[in-house]
């Protein structure tokens, strides 16, 4: 079993930056595939960018592609998102996720644990 906790979420004017933390308790990152999703008031839960650390393939949507960076810390028990030049539609409340399964998954249902979600507010 993994607990994901988040945390770092915030409001931000428009071009700032912020940095969240999804810390898993019990496990390392090491052997799952772990993404940041993003729900937007009235919009879908959508994938943001995802890492598969055992298959070393990273994904990025389109939408954050040079804004949004993945990193984990060296002990692989935290995950980072570092949101830069964040706009108004990046505001949305922001879920970290992880699945068992070695590879990129796109669907909500292919992750297993979920954190509780952050909220990131860009304001104009």
């Amino acid at each position: 079993q993994v607990r994901l906790v988040e945390s770092g979420g915030g409001l931000v004017q428009a071009g700032g930056s912020l940095r969240l933390s999804c810390a898993a308790s019990g496990r390392t990152f090491n052997s799952y595939t772990v993404g940041w999703f993003r729900q937007a008031l009235g919009k879908e839960r959508e994938l943001v960018t995802a890492i598969s650390w055992i298959l070393g393939r990273t994904y990025y949507a389109d939408s954050v592609k040079g804004r949004f960076t993945m990193s984990r810390d060296n002990a692989k028990t935290t995950v980072y998102l570092q949101m830069n030049s964040l706009k108004l539609e990046d505001t949305a409340v922001y879920y970290c996720a992880a699945r068992t399964g070695a590879g990129i998954a796109f669907r909500i249902d292919e992750y297993d644990y979920w954190g509780q979600g952050t909220q990131v507010t860009v304001s104009s």
